[in-house]
Protein backbone atom coordinates (compact mmCIF):
# COMPACT_ATOMS: atom_id res chain seq x y z
CA UNK A 1 0.00 0.00 0.00
CA UNK A 2 1.58 3.19 -1.50
CA UNK A 3 0.52 7.09 -1.20
CA UNK A 4 1.94 10.54 -2.31
CA UNK A 5 2.33 12.88 -0.16
CA UNK A 6 -0.24 14.86 -2.41
CA UNK A 7 -2.84 11.96 -2.09
CA UNK A 8 -1.92 12.13 1.77
CA UNK A 9 -2.86 15.38 1.99
CA UNK A 10 -5.77 15.38 0.01
CA UNK A 11 -7.32 12.30 1.62
CA UNK A 12 -6.69 14.40 5.14
CA UNK A 13 -7.84 18.11 4.11
CA UNK A 14 -3.84 19.11 4.81
CA UNK A 15 -1.61 21.22 3.03
CA UNK A 16 1.37 19.67 1.45
CA UNK A 17 4.52 21.54 0.76
CA UNK A 18 7.87 20.49 -1.48
CA UNK A 19 8.44 17.13 -3.09
CA UNK A 20 4.49 16.16 -2.95
CA UNK A 21 5.08 13.55 -5.53
CA UNK A 22 7.27 11.51 -2.72
CA UNK A 23 5.92 7.97 -2.27
CA UNK A 24 4.98 7.02 1.70
CA UNK A 25 4.67 3.41 2.86
CA UNK A 26 4.13 3.38 5.89
CA UNK A 27 4.64 5.91 8.75
CA UNK A 28 7.10 5.92 11.41
CA UNK A 29 8.44 7.95 14.40
CA UNK A 30 11.42 10.39 13.47
CA UNK A 31 14.29 9.20 15.03
CA UNK A 32 13.08 5.57 13.35
CA UNK A 33 11.99 6.74 9.49
CA UNK A 34 13.16 5.56 6.46
CA UNK A 35 13.63 7.32 3.00
CA UNK A 36 10.01 6.17 1.99
CA UNK A 37 8.58 6.85 5.51
CA UNK A 38 6.19 9.63 6.67
CA UNK A 39 7.92 10.61 10.24
CA UNK A 40 5.29 11.75 12.38
CA UNK A 41 7.31 14.99 13.52
CA UNK A 42 4.08 16.86 14.94
CA UNK A 43 5.78 18.98 17.40
CA UNK A 44 9.39 20.97 17.83
CA UNK A 45 10.18 18.33 20.64
CA UNK A 46 9.28 15.12 18.19
CA UNK A 47 11.62 17.01 14.92
CA UNK A 48 14.20 17.02 17.55
CA UNK A 49 15.01 13.07 16.61
CA UNK A 50 14.41 13.36 13.03
CA UNK A 51 18.46 13.31 13.01
CA UNK A 52 18.48 10.09 14.07
CA UNK A 53 16.14 9.00 10.84
CA UNK A 54 16.30 9.22 7.62
CA UNK A 55 12.92 10.85 6.49
CA UNK A 56 13.45 12.79 3.61
CA UNK A 57 8.80 13.72 4.49
CA UNK A 58 7.20 14.35 7.49
CA UNK A 59 3.98 15.30 9.09
CA UNK A 60 4.18 18.71 10.84
CA UNK A 61 2.98 21.71 12.86
CA UNK A 62 1.95 24.44 11.71
CA UNK A 63 4.43 27.16 11.24
CA UNK A 64 7.20 24.52 11.28
CA UNK A 65 10.54 25.35 9.58
CA UNK A 66 10.75 22.44 7.71
CA UNK A 67 13.19 22.86 5.52
CA UNK A 68 15.96 23.81 8.14
CA UNK A 69 14.60 20.14 9.62
CA UNK A 70 16.43 18.58 6.23
CA UNK A 71 13.52 17.61 4.86
CA UNK A 72 12.39 17.51 1.22
CA UNK A 73 8.40 17.39 1.66
CA UNK A 74 5.73 17.91 4.53
CA UNK A 75 2.27 18.09 5.38
CA UNK A 76 1.06 20.68 7.38
CA UNK A 77 -2.39 20.06 9.47
CA UNK A 78 -3.72 22.63 11.96
CA UNK A 79 -4.65 19.71 14.19
CA UNK A 80 -2.16 17.60 13.64
CA UNK A 81 -3.14 14.67 16.09
CA UNK A 82 -6.76 14.85 14.44
CA UNK A 83 -5.21 14.36 11.28
CA UNK A 84 -3.51 11.31 12.87
CA UNK A 85 -6.77 9.56 12.55
CA UNK A 86 -7.35 9.48 8.74
CA UNK A 87 -3.96 8.60 7.89
CA UNK A 88 -3.87 5.55 10.07
CA UNK A 89 -6.83 4.82 8.88
CA UNK A 90 -5.68 5.34 5.42
CA UNK A 91 -2.23 3.47 6.46
CA UNK A 92 -4.00 0.47 7.70
CA UNK A 93 -3.86 -2.87 6.45
CA UNK A 94 -6.16 -4.37 8.30
CA UNK A 95 -5.82 -8.52 9.92
CA UNK A 96 -6.37 -10.10 6.22
CA UNK A 97 -10.08 -11.28 6.98
CA UNK A 98 -11.59 -12.07 3.56
CA UNK A 99 -15.01 -11.66 2.40
CA UNK A 100 -17.23 -15.44 2.77
CA UNK A 101 -17.53 -18.00 5.36
CA UNK A 102 -14.37 -20.06 6.17
CA UNK A 103 -14.96 -23.47 5.56
CA UNK A 104 -14.82 -24.15 8.96
CA UNK A 105 -17.77 -21.87 10.50
CA UNK A 106 -20.91 -22.60 11.46
CA UNK A 107 -23.48 -20.72 10.52
CA UNK A 108 -26.87 -21.78 11.58
CA UNK A 109 -29.31 -21.83 8.50
CA UNK A 110 -32.48 -19.20 10.05
CA UNK A 111 -29.35 -16.76 10.60
CA UNK A 112 -29.00 -13.81 8.39
CA UNK A 113 -26.14 -12.46 6.60
CA UNK A 114 -26.31 -9.48 4.73
CA UNK A 115 -23.64 -8.82 1.56
CA UNK A 116 -20.21 -8.70 1.60
CA UNK A 117 -19.62 -10.72 5.05
CA UNK A 118 -16.74 -12.17 6.24
CA UNK A 119 -16.84 -15.08 9.02
CA UNK A 120 -14.03 -16.43 10.12
CA UNK A 121 -12.68 -19.73 10.96
CA UNK A 122 -14.09 -21.63 13.55
CA UNK A 123 -16.48 -18.72 14.20
CA UNK A 124 -20.45 -19.86 15.18
CA UNK A 125 -23.76 -17.71 14.14
CA UNK A 126 -26.76 -18.58 15.95
CA UNK A 127 -30.14 -19.46 14.93
CA UNK A 128 -32.07 -16.11 14.19
CA UNK A 129 -29.11 -14.36 14.22
CA UNK A 130 -29.13 -10.46 11.63
CA UNK A 131 -25.37 -9.86 10.23
CA UNK A 132 -25.47 -6.32 8.82
CA UNK A 133 -23.51 -6.22 5.30
CA UNK A 134 -19.86 -5.37 4.89
CA UNK A 135 -19.59 -6.49 8.84
CA UNK A 136 -16.52 -9.11 9.36
CA UNK A 137 -16.94 -11.77 12.24
CA UNK A 138 -13.45 -13.18 13.12
CA UNK A 139 -12.09 -16.10 14.39
CA UNK A 140 -13.46 -17.86 17.11
CA UNK A 141 -16.16 -15.24 17.16
CA UNK A 142 -19.92 -16.08 18.82
CA UNK A 143 -22.73 -14.90 17.78
CA UNK A 144 -26.03 -15.84 19.91
CA UNK A 145 -29.68 -16.62 19.35
CA UNK A 146 -31.80 -13.56 17.39
CA UNK A 147 -28.59 -11.42 18.32
CA UNK A 148 -28.54 -8.18 15.99
CA UNK A 149 -25.34 -6.41 14.18
CA UNK A 150 -25.87 -3.40 11.75
CA UNK A 151 -23.55 -2.92 9.01
CA UNK A 152 -20.22 -2.50 8.94
CA UNK A 153 -19.62 -4.53 12.48
CA UNK A 154 -15.78 -5.77 13.25
CA UNK A 155 -15.69 -8.54 15.59
CA UNK A 156 -11.57 -9.29 15.72
CA UNK A 157 -11.04 -12.70 17.23
CA UNK A 158 -13.08 -14.49 20.42
CA UNK A 159 -15.69 -12.10 20.79
CA UNK A 160 -18.51 -13.50 22.06
CA UNK A 161 -22.26 -11.75 21.55
CA UNK A 162 -24.63 -13.16 23.80
CA UNK A 163 -28.80 -13.91 22.83
CA UNK A 164 -31.10 -10.56 21.71
CA UNK A 165 -28.29 -8.20 22.20
CA UNK A 166 -28.28 -5.43 19.58
CA UNK A 167 -25.84 -3.48 18.06
CA UNK A 168 -25.71 -0.41 15.77
CA UNK A 169 -24.09 0.40 12.33
CA UNK A 170 -19.77 0.37 12.31
CA UNK A 171 -19.08 -1.31 15.79
CA UNK A 172 -15.96 -2.61 16.73
CA UNK A 173 -15.27 -5.19 18.87
CA UNK A 174 -11.44 -5.92 20.13
CA UNK A 175 -10.17 -9.62 20.88
CA UNK A 176 -11.90 -11.10 23.89
CA UNK A 177 -14.78 -8.79 24.32
CA UNK A 178 -17.67 -10.60 25.95
CA UNK A 179 -21.54 -8.92 25.52
CA UNK A 180 -24.38 -10.42 26.74
CA UNK A 181 -23.50 -12.06 29.85
CA UNK A 182 -26.23 -12.60 32.94
CA UNK A 183 -26.02 -10.25 35.65
CA UNK A 184 -24.30 -10.71 38.86
CA UNK A 185 -27.37 -10.62 40.68
CA UNK A 186 -28.75 -12.50 43.83
CA UNK A 187 -30.40 -12.54 46.95
CA UNK A 188 -30.94 -14.17 50.27
CA UNK A 189 -34.77 -15.37 51.54
CA UNK A 190 -34.21 -13.23 54.42
CA UNK A 191 -33.07 -9.91 54.85
CA UNK A 192 -28.81 -10.25 54.31
CA UNK A 193 -25.91 -8.91 56.16
CA UNK A 194 -25.54 -6.99 53.21
CA UNK A 195 -28.16 -5.26 53.14
CA UNK A 196 -28.51 -4.25 57.37
CA UNK A 197 -24.86 -3.04 56.84
CA UNK A 198 -26.13 -0.57 53.75
CA UNK A 199 -28.44 0.98 55.79
CA UNK A 200 -26.55 1.13 59.17
CA UNK A 201 -23.00 1.08 58.02
CA UNK A 202 -21.85 -0.29 61.14
CA UNK A 203 -20.87 -3.92 62.31
CA UNK A 204 -23.71 -6.30 61.34
CA UNK A 205 -22.56 -8.36 64.62
CA UNK A 206 -23.31 -12.15 64.59
CA UNK A 207 -22.90 -13.33 61.11
CA UNK A 208 -25.64 -15.57 59.96
CA UNK A 209 -25.50 -17.91 57.68
CA UNK A 210 -26.49 -17.11 54.03
CA UNK A 211 -27.64 -19.04 50.67
CA UNK A 212 -27.62 -16.88 48.11
CA UNK A 213 -30.36 -17.27 45.10
CA UNK A 214 -29.80 -16.18 41.51
CA UNK A 215 -31.75 -13.66 40.09
CA UNK A 216 -31.85 -14.39 36.27
CA UNK A 217 -30.92 -11.93 33.67
CA UNK A 218 -34.86 -11.56 31.51
CA UNK A 219 -33.32 -8.45 29.46
CA UNK A 220 -30.05 -7.77 26.97
CA UNK A 221 -27.93 -5.79 26.24
CA UNK A 222 -28.25 -2.32 23.56
CA UNK A 223 -25.87 -0.82 21.64
CA UNK A 224 -25.93 2.37 19.58
CA UNK A 225 -23.73 3.39 16.37
CA UNK A 226 -20.10 4.14 15.89
CA UNK A 227 -18.88 2.21 19.43
CA UNK A 228 -16.22 0.69 19.70
CA UNK A 229 -15.43 -2.22 22.92
CA UNK A 230 -11.50 -2.78 23.97
CA UNK A 231 -9.91 -6.16 24.80
CA UNK A 232 -11.58 -8.09 27.30
CA UNK A 233 -14.15 -5.67 28.04
CA UNK A 234 -17.11 -7.63 29.58
CA UNK A 235 -20.98 -6.32 29.25
CA UNK A 236 -23.91 -7.59 31.75
CA UNK A 237 -27.25 -8.27 30.53
CA UNK A 238 -29.60 -6.27 32.34
CA UNK A 239 -32.35 -8.12 35.02
CA UNK A 240 -35.75 -6.81 33.08
CA UNK A 241 -34.64 -4.43 30.67
CA UNK A 242 -31.47 -4.04 28.60
CA UNK A 243 -27.68 -2.46 29.62
CA UNK A 244 -27.78 0.30 27.12
CA UNK A 245 -24.81 1.93 25.61
CA UNK A 246 -25.01 4.96 23.47
CA UNK A 247 -23.73 6.20 19.95
CA UNK A 248 -20.62 6.77 19.55
CA UNK A 249 -19.28 5.85 22.78
CA UNK A 250 -15.42 3.59 23.44
CA UNK A 251 -14.87 1.17 26.02
CA UNK A 252 -11.11 0.66 26.68
CA UNK A 253 -9.50 -2.85 27.66
CA UNK A 254 -11.06 -4.72 30.45
CA UNK A 255 -13.75 -2.59 31.34
CA UNK A 256 -16.39 -3.76 33.47
CA UNK A 257 -20.56 -2.76 32.44
CA UNK A 258 -23.07 -4.29 35.47
CA UNK A 259 -26.48 -5.10 34.71
CA UNK A 260 -29.19 -2.41 33.94
CA UNK A 261 -26.30 0.48 33.70
CA UNK A 262 -27.22 2.92 30.96
CA UNK A 263 -24.37 4.89 29.13
CA UNK A 264 -24.81 7.90 26.84
CA UNK A 265 -23.52 9.21 23.55
CA UNK A 266 -19.89 9.93 22.94
CA UNK A 267 -18.62 8.87 26.30
CA UNK A 268 -14.34 7.74 26.69
CA UNK A 269 -14.57 4.90 29.07
CA UNK A 270 -10.85 3.97 29.57
CA UNK A 271 -8.86 1.00 31.18
CA UNK A 272 -10.02 -1.24 33.81
CA UNK A 273 -13.02 1.35 34.70
CA UNK A 274 -16.10 -0.45 36.74
CA UNK A 275 -19.59 0.87 36.40
CA UNK A 276 -21.95 -1.12 39.36
CA UNK A 277 -25.72 -2.02 38.17
CA UNK A 278 -28.23 0.30 37.37
CA UNK A 279 -26.06 3.27 37.28
CA UNK A 280 -26.65 5.60 34.82
CA UNK A 281 -23.88 7.85 33.13
CA UNK A 282 -24.76 10.68 31.03
CA UNK A 283 -23.48 12.08 27.69
CA UNK A 284 -19.74 12.84 26.74
CA UNK A 285 -18.46 11.52 30.17
CA UNK A 286 -14.84 11.05 30.47
CA UNK A 287 -14.06 8.07 33.42
CA UNK A 288 -10.10 7.68 33.51
CA UNK A 289 -8.27 4.09 33.85
CA UNK A 290 -9.36 1.91 36.46
CA UNK A 291 -12.25 4.46 37.96
CA UNK A 292 -15.26 3.14 39.99
CA UNK A 293 -18.97 3.85 39.79
CA UNK A 294 -21.57 2.80 42.92
CA UNK A 295 -24.57 0.92 41.79
CA UNK A 296 -27.63 3.34 41.59
CA UNK A 297 -25.81 6.62 41.39
CA UNK A 298 -25.94 8.92 38.36
CA UNK A 299 -23.30 10.70 36.73
CA UNK A 300 -24.06 13.74 34.48
CA UNK A 301 -23.21 14.74 31.14
CA UNK A 302 -19.70 16.43 30.61
CA UNK A 303 -18.34 14.64 33.74
CA UNK A 304 -14.83 14.01 33.63
CA UNK A 305 -13.28 11.87 36.26
CA UNK A 306 -9.16 11.80 37.05
CA UNK A 307 -7.24 8.07 36.87
CA UNK A 308 -8.51 5.94 40.44
CA UNK A 309 -11.42 8.50 40.75
CA UNK A 310 -14.12 6.20 42.90
CA UNK A 311 -17.52 7.79 42.38
CA UNK A 312 -19.97 6.86 45.67
CA UNK A 313 -22.88 9.72 45.21
CA UNK A 314 -24.42 11.14 42.80
CA UNK A 315 -22.30 13.88 40.49
CA UNK A 316 -23.77 16.71 39.01
CA UNK A 317 -23.15 17.74 35.05
CA UNK A 318 -20.00 19.45 34.04
CA UNK A 319 -18.47 18.63 37.33
CA UNK A 320 -14.46 17.39 37.22
CA UNK A 321 -14.03 15.20 39.68
CA UNK A 322 -10.97 12.90 41.29
CA UNK A 323 -9.76 10.70 44.55
CA UNK A 324 -11.69 8.08 47.29
CA UNK A 325 -14.07 9.16 48.00
CA UNK A 326 -14.18 11.69 44.88
CA UNK A 327 -14.42 15.00 45.66
CA UNK A 328 -13.67 17.81 42.89
CA UNK A 329 -10.75 17.84 41.63
CA UNK A 330 -9.60 20.92 42.80
CA UNK A 331 -10.45 20.65 46.18
CA UNK A 332 -8.88 16.74 46.30
CA UNK A 333 -5.75 18.71 44.51
CA UNK A 334 -5.74 21.22 47.48
CA UNK A 335 -5.92 18.31 50.26
CA UNK A 336 -3.57 16.27 48.51
CA UNK A 337 -0.69 19.53 49.10
CA UNK A 338 -2.20 20.31 52.45
CA UNK A 339 -1.31 16.60 53.43
CA UNK A 340 2.31 16.83 51.74
CA UNK A 341 3.26 19.56 54.04
CA UNK A 342 1.42 17.79 57.27
CA UNK A 343 4.63 16.60 58.55
CA UNK A 344 6.40 20.11 58.41
CA UNK A 345 3.46 21.08 60.59
CA UNK A 346 3.29 18.35 63.03
CA UNK A 347 7.25 19.66 63.41
CA UNK A 348 6.22 23.12 64.24
CA UNK A 349 3.46 22.32 66.48
CA UNK A 350 5.95 19.99 68.63
CA UNK A 351 8.76 23.11 68.61
CA UNK A 352 5.82 25.36 69.72
CA UNK A 353 4.77 22.88 72.74
CA UNK A 354 8.60 22.94 73.38
CA UNK A 355 7.98 26.80 73.77
CA UNK A 356 5.05 27.02 75.54
CA UNK A 357 5.63 24.49 78.13
CA UNK A 358 9.63 24.87 78.78
CA UNK A 359 10.35 23.95 82.35
CA UNK A 360 11.05 26.80 84.44
CA UNK A 361 14.27 25.31 85.61
CA UNK A 362 15.98 25.29 82.22
CA UNK A 363 16.32 29.02 82.48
Amino acid sequence: MTHTIKDIALALGAEALGATDIVITRAAEPGMAGPDDLALAMNPKFAETLTQGRARAAMVWQGADWEALGLEAVIIAPRPRFAMSGLTKLLDNGQGFDVGIHQTAFVDPEAELGDGVSVGPLAVISKGAKIGAGSVIGPQCFVGWNATLGEEAYLREAVSIGARVTIGDRFIAQPGARIGGDGFSFVTAEPSNVESVRKTLGDQGEAKAQDWTRINSLGSVTIGSDVEIGMGATIDCGTIRDTIIGDGTKLDNQVHLGHNVVVGRNCLICGQVGVAGSATIGDNVVLAGQCGVSDNIFVGDGVIAGGGTKLMSNVPAGRTMLGYPATQMDKQVEGYKALRRLPRLMRDVAELKKSIFKDPSDT
